[in-house]
């Protein structure tokens, strides 16, 4: 009887475990890869401490034609980033969930025009973002649709 008992106890567990497990954040179906609708670059949105981030993981054309090294952050107006690569780059950071599948208080970074901008993220469905940027007004901003590639 012990041994029965013990026995159904050691199997039952993993289910309790399974159970007891939360379900994930509505903030966090924003955690995926997208691609921005230039197909141009992929970016890995993830959450750290909290926030949300998001880094460049794949670049259709990796290397700079002229010297066939990586591509740089060249026209960044810190002087000393100009040789960071692109790939790896953080280009989103601090967003944070304001509900209505709506991130904000976060920025974004052009790295074709050295520019960083206030960014809100708006998830239209599942597999679709709108990210607008914009200088002071949300209203005189511009949006940019990107699409999932893979979920975390």
């Amino acid at each position: 009887m012990r041994t029965t008992l013990l026995l159904l106890t050691l199997l039952l567990l993993p289910f309790g475990t399974v159970l007891a497990q939360a379900p994930p954040e509505p903030a966090d179906r924003l955690i995926g890869v997208w691609e921005p609708s230039n197909g141009k670059a992929r970016v890995k949105i993830e959450k750290i401490g909290g926030k949300y981030y998001g880094k460049i993981v794949w670049l259709r054309e990796p290397n700079d034609p002229a010297t066939g090294t990586p591509k740089t952050d060249k026209n960044n107006p810190d002087e000393s980033q100009r040789t960071v690569p692109l790939r790896g780059y953080r280009l989103l950071k601090d967003f944070t969930y304001g509900g209505n599948d709506e991130w904000t208080e976060g920025t974004i970074y052009d790295p074709e025009n050295g520019s960083t901008y206030s960014c809100v993220i708006t998830m239209k469905d599942a597999n679709t973002l709108d990210i607008r940027g914009f200088i002071g007004v949300k209203a005189l901003g511009r949006t940019d649709v990107w699409k999932r590639l893979q979920t975390k």
